[in-house]
């Protein structure tokens, strides 16, 4: 066997993943695998997932490209913003470069932008014929969840976790929020998605409130500025309202501290994931649960995964009334948490609707 490598001697890495906060978070085990075997580790995110990065261990440095192929509101392509990607992918001086991406995205426009700068070792996952553009082209299992996909890719690359690393998503330790919280056991419901197809809508968000406060529950309700009348509206009289209050580290303490956060699928449910809190996951299926459900931590998954919206990817909602979850009874979710919140399942996996956790 080879004597290890230094560590002056190990690759520059650059880690690319472009998506939103959540997509990040869902990175972070493959980053530690990236990170334990470089000399240096810089992840490439867009706006939406810089925050995310600065939080996930392993990581020197968090670089930002608004990327016009990724996105909800992608800008447009102009030659300035990629020509200071590409000022600053060549100052990095990388050596190799992992590109992470969903199953439905192609790696490819990203991938050509590095081999330009001079990156001379790239992987992805594509399904798309790469040419010249990637030297491990990889293909992911099927079904494959985003952690284990991009885990993955890192193995095939030549990446591995470092010993006692358990693989699962994990952040820099947050702040204390207590004061933001109180010190009184609560649970948290986050009403909020950047894609509304994926959340509540106000008032059944505003009804499960008030029915978790009857059932003796201390709720508290998150959300960033721009929902600041969201949460406002579904908080009422029944739970502190900490809409805008919390920037993403910040928003990390408070779910470290609750019991169970209730949400849809979206960024804090991952990040409730990766300090390790149990999540009620309200789960349209407008993509596929197995790719996206919160991982590594105890959770219940509710909503009609065989609605008419399933495999869609629609942002808004396609059936009047949102069925898929507005029909979630108050019951279910009661029922989800107090599974959540019990002892005995802090040693539980995931369950799906319905099943004992």
């Amino acid at each position: 066997m080879s004597p290890p490598l230094s560590r002056a001697r190990l690759p520059r890495t650059l880690v690319v993943r472009l998506d939103s906060s959540g997509d990040v978070l869902l990175a972070g085990p493959a980053v530690r695998a990236v990170a334990a075997g470089s000399s240096y580790t810089a992840l490439l995110c867009g706006p939406q997932g810089a925050a995310a990065g600065r939080m996930l261990p392993g990581v020197d440095d968090v670089l930002t490209h608004d990327a016009p192929w990724v996105g909800l509101d992608p800008p447009p392509v102009t030659r300035s913003a990629t020509r200071q990607l590409m000022r600053t992918l060549t100052a990095g001086r990388f050596d190799r470069a992992l590109v992470l991406v969903s199953y439905h995205q192609s790696p490819l426009p990203i991938a050509l932008l590095l081999k330009l700068a001079g990156i001379g070792w790239t992987a992805a996952d594509s399904e798309d014929y790469p040419g010249a553009l990637l030297d491990l082209r990889h293909r992911r299992l099927p079904n494959r969840h985003e952690v284990l996909a991009a885990l993955d890719l890192a193995t095939a690359a030549g990446f591995a976790l470092p010993p006692g690393d358990d693989g699962r998503p994990r952040v820099l330790p947050p702040p204390a929020t207590t004061r933001l919280t109180g010190a009184e056991p609560y649970v948290v419901l986050h009403p909020g998605a950047a894609v509304p197809a994926r959340a509540w809508t106000p008032g059944r968000a505003a009804r499960a409130v008030a029915a978790l406060s009857a059932a003796g529950h201390r709720v508290v309700v998150t959300g960033g500025r721009a929902e600041r009348e969201l949460t406002a509206r579904v908080a009422g009289r029944h739970a502190l309202d900490l809409g805008g209050a919390t920037d993403l580290p910040q928003l990390a303490g408070v779910l470290a501290g609750a019991r169970a956060l209730i949400a849809g699928n979206t960024g804090p449910a991952h990040l409730a994931a990766a300090v390790g809190t149990p999540v009620v996951s309200l789960f349209a299926p407008v993509v596929p649960a197995e790719r996206w459900t919160p991982y590594g931590v105890p959770h219940v998954l509710l909503g009609d995964p065989r609605a008419a919206c399933a495999g869609t990817r629609a942002r808004h909602c396609p059936v009047p009334g949102h069925p898929c979850l507005d029909g979630i009874g108050d019951a279910e979710v009661l029922d989800a948490v107090a599974a959540l919140t019990d002892h005995s399942a802090h040693r539980g996996e995931q369950t799906q609707r319905g099943a004992a956790v």
